[in-house]
């Protein structure tokens, strides 16, 4: 294998120059905003407080990857929108307005539950063998297929943000489309002729986002209004569970059920990142990463995250799809990054007018950039079965991703906030069956059929070999 020092992109446990990091780390706080501040506003948590605890939580869980086994697992922690149903039947929040805090304090303890739930999975996967025991349940073909859907899911809140009509609140214009598309086609043409050239090959999304928030600025899209809306220096609200309340186990079933859906969504985005890792080590002539082999490692760094979160008062989470493929277009896995990343994103919680700055960013910039982050999440789902050989000829292969493709993707674009209007413990999901939760635990349980009643040709395949 070939070394070379020319190579562009940055391996987990490389440090960019200082200058470098902080807007390498600006660049992942942009990915992450949008969908971390909604789930915020949805959900009725304070925005100052959801930023400062997921980038601490993120901090977290990236040193301990680190402590454990002596590299970073290089993933970003941002809120999950899988907890917003089961939330909102209890906070009952306004938009925008954060709910009562005695509220949070009880669906707090639903989010330190699901924290437990991950840890619990983590050990048993690492007491079982780690990644060739978790393939028998969670094959490429469902991990595969999960990001397909989480990307492609995705698509029609991209579409509604870039066409100015999220939310319901604004009317589409044609004016949101113009800045959409302007911002889509820098970074597509940033991310394919910059490749090579250095620093600036690593920024294409931060370019995008700054050229399409210039254009936006005369099409009237940029609410400067929102600048000294906050006090130079604030302090984030922090509350605190409350395990005393009547509806601790009420929450604790609501919520914390909400964790199958991040489990294989979780799992899906470390098998694609260590693929990508381990592709740049091998451009580099380095030792390859592996990091496939810590899926019981990961699941349990998620649970911390969540632990964390659920503690000080943010939401529940999960790592970002979109931040991988951040990582993916600009070849840049460093973990000291998404630490710098992290604390820029606590600072955010703290410093009002750099929150107000970001939070000008019109929603059809930001849009622009979710099509083509979500659309990578979807493609690096394809890349991840065509990693692992994933045999589409198979009718047993075909079946489960046919099925999870249709189960989550449909269900969470044609049904109201993506859930199933399934009648069947209402009690656990009072609006619906969470359609990509759905779909991934769909296609679990028929790769379960498969293990325990081997088809015609799954056996003769066996007796072959």
């Amino acid at each position: 294998m070939a070394t070379s020092t020319k190579v562009i992109g940055y391996l987990p446990d490389e440090r960019p120059p200082f200058g470098q990091m902080v807007l390498l780390g600006f660049q992942h706080v942009i990915t992450m905003f949008p969908a971390t501040v909604l789930c915020a506003l949805l959900m009725g948590f304070p925005v100052s407080t959801v930023l400062t605890i997921t980038g601490f939580g993120t901090i977290i869980a990236l040193l301990g990857s680190k402590f454990s086994m002596g590299k970073f697992i290089p993933l970003y922690y941002g809120s999950s929108f899988s907890y917003i149903a089961a939330v909102t039947a209890i906070t009952k929040p306004t938009f925008g307005v954060p709910a009562d805090p005695a509220l949070l304090s009880i669906v707090q303890v639903g989010f330190v539950a699901t924290g437990i739930i991950n840890i619990i999975v983590g050990l048993i996967i690492r007491a079982s063998g780690g990644k060739e025991a978790v393939d028998k349940v969670l094959p490429p073909i469902v991990t595969g297929s999960v990001a397909c859907t989480i990307g492609i899911g995705l698509g029609q809140s991209a579409l509604s943000m870039a066409s100015g009509t999220a939310g319901g609140i604004m009317t589409g214009d044609l004016k949101w489309w113009l800045a959409a598309v302007v911002t889509i086609l820098v970074t597509f043409l940033c991310s394919v002729y910059l490749q090579g050239k250095g620093f600036i090959s690593m920024i294409p999304i931060l370019i995008g986002a700054v050229v399409g928030y210039i254009v936006a600025i005369p099409l009237g899209l940029v609410n400067f209004s929102l600048l000294g809306q906050s006090a130079i220096f604030r302090a984030p609200q922090i509350t605190f569970p409350n395990f005393g309340s009547d509806m601790v186990w009420t929450v604790v079933f609501g919520v914390g059920i909400m964790a199958i859906a991040t489990i294989p969504e979780s799992t899906a985005h470390l098998y694609q990142i260590s693929l990508y890792v381990d592709h740049l080590a091998d451009e580099k002539g380095v030792e390859r990463y592996g990091l496939s082999k810590y899926i019981g490692l990961n699941m349990m760094l998620d649970g911390l995250n969540d632990l964390v979160n659920g503690i000080f008062g943010s939401t529940a989470g999960t790592n970002y799809g979109e931040n991988n493929s951040l990582m993916v277009i600009t070849r840049n896995y460093s973990g000291p990054v998404l630490i710098t990343a992290g604390a820029i994103s606590m600072l955010l919680g703290f410093i009002g007018p750099l929150a107000d700055l970001v939070s000008t960013i019109p929603t059809a910039v930001s849009g622009g950039l979710s099509i083509y982050l979500f659309g990578v999440i979807g493609m690096q789902g394809i890349a991840l079965m065509m990693s692992e050989r994933v045999n589409l000829f198979d009718p047993s292969q075909l079946a489960i991703g046919a099925i999870i493709l249709i189960v989550g993707i449909g269900g969470n674009i044609g049904f109201p906030g993506g859930f199933l209007p399934i009648p069947a413990l209402q009690g656990l999901f009072p609006n619906g069956w969470p359609a990509i939760a759905t779909g991934a635990v769909v296609g679990i349980l028929l790769n379960l059929i498969l293990l325990f009643w081997k088809p015609p040709l799954v056996r003769e395949n066996i007796q072959k070999s």
